[in-house]
């Protein structure tokens, strides 16, 4: 199944956190909070400003982002855990020196 989301919605798959701290102790599933960091799937075409123009999203599929740790509705789409949220709820792109820094 495809999903396309509306407007300026943006679908997030979260990225799972470290689940050890920088001193090497493992962190139990019950006190780890949920990541507030993502990567976006898909984006809509964008919200309509006052004159009804189309204003495009600042976020594109395959970006990573941080969003507010209540942001979004969490939805299971093929299988998968995944949040719908509005662009407005996204804090900003986390840059390749960061997200780099992550994957490595």
């Amino acid at each position: 199944m495809k999903f396309r989301p509306l407007h300026d919605r943006v679908v997030v798959r979260r990225i799972t956190a470290e689940e050890k701290t920088a001193g090497g102790i493992i962190i139990p599933d019950t006190a780890k909070e949920k990541p507030m960091e993502g990567e976006v799937i898909a984006a809509g075409p964008g919200a309509r400003n006052e004159q009804g123009q189309l204003v495009a999203l600042d976020v594109k599929a395959g970006d990573r982002v941080l969003f507010g740790k209540w942001s979004g509705t969490e939805v299971k789409i093929d299988g998968e855990d995944l949040l719908i949220m509005k662009e407005s709820d996204i804090m900003g792109i986390i840059e390749g020196g960061a997200a780099a820094k992550k994957a490595a």
